[in-house]
């Protein structure tokens, strides 16, 4: 199967990253390579693309979609949270633009081998970087109940998380569980009747929730934010798509915070931290998907594109 993902906001994203012709552009989950396509063809001959991804799929599937673009681009199979190391590799001090598409790829959904779809039985993996080791398998089996129901609660944000979290140790005290199949079994068990007749697919949140905590995105989303922002020129953008409201709800915080980070009491006539505006919000409510897109791509509904410009 090949690498297909729709880019999502793709239009809305590349206008602003307000591309310069001969500007360095740098993408942290390049995917099948969409947005970079559009952004390399606004691109002069003096012009740079950095492509990172942590997916060897992706990494092969966007090396041959941006061939034509040759020097222009560089791609590098790593995780965004190592930007900063990736940029002074290549020698590149500050960037023009940066963008993260943060979520999971239309490949990665329905590719079976992949373990990310609570829809078909395959194994449980989940890996976005598959030079991992530890799986989704090692998470369900391992993970003591309280740290089960702490993830599905905090990463999942399923009110039923305490009894999911009990229905899963104790189905594994009888047998390793192996599959997304019998996960999603033991889900089902979990989740009273009436819900599961009302509500979405009932796996769909601890899924979720799984995939979060393996991959460690929230982590590297928040350990990654002010790091990013400092790699930019003046003037210089990051756009970040988000599909859940726990990313969203980070970059909002950052950008924020870095757009008026002063701590002094509210009262205070005088600034007496010191701290200095590293940049403004561009985008004060989120960029959503428009009908025409929503009716093409039904994985773009929970899209979210906010936008920080450093100054």
């Amino acid at each position: 199967m090949g690498f297909e993902h729709k880019s999502v906001l793709l239009t809305e994203t590349v206008n602003y990253l307000n591309i310069k012709p001969d500007g360095i552009y740098v993408d942290g989950t390049l995917g099948g390579g969409g947005h970079a396509e559009a952004v390399c063809k606004r691109l002069s001959g003096a012009g740079r693309y950095v492509g990172m991804d942590q997916d060897e799929a992706a990494i092969l599937a966007a090396t041959e979609r941006l061939a034509p673009f040759g020097d222009l681009v560089t791609i590098v199979r790593s995780n965004y949270e190592y930007m900063k190391d990736v940029l002074g590799t290549l020698r590149i001090e500050a960037a023009d633009g940066i963008l993260l598409d943060l979520g999971v790829s239309s490949y990665q959904l329905d590719t079976l081998e992949r373990g990310f779809s609570y829809k078909e039985d395959t194994v449980l993996d989940m890996r976005m970087d598959q030079r991992q080791a530890v799986t989704a398998k090692e998470i369900v089996n391992e993970f003591s109940e309280e740290e089960l129901f702490r993830m599905i609660r905090d990463y999942g944000e399923d009110k039923f998380a305490r009894n999911i979290a009990k229905h899963i140790v104790a189905a594994r005290r009888q047998k390793e569980i192996r599959t997304t199949g019998e996960l999603v079994e033991i889900i089902k068990g979990a989740v009273p009747a009436k819900v599961r007749m009302a509500g979405g697919h009932p796996a769909k949140k601890t899924f979720q929730a799984i995939r979060i905590e393996l991959n460690r995105e929230l982590e590297v989303l928040e350990n990654s934010l002010d790091e990013m922002i400092g790699l930019l020129k003046p003037g210089g953008r990051l756009c970040i798509i988000t599909f859940h409201s726990l990313e969203d709800r980070i970059v909002k915080t950052s950008f924020r915070r870095n757009e008026n980070p002063c701590t002094c009491p509210p009262g205070f006539p005088v600034c007496m931290c010191g701290k200095v505006s590293r940049g403004n919000v561009i985008t004060r409510k989120p960029v959503l998907p428009t009908v025409e897109e929503l009716s093409d791509n039904r994985r773009a509904k929970s899209a979210k594109l906010r936008v920080f410009e450093r100054v």
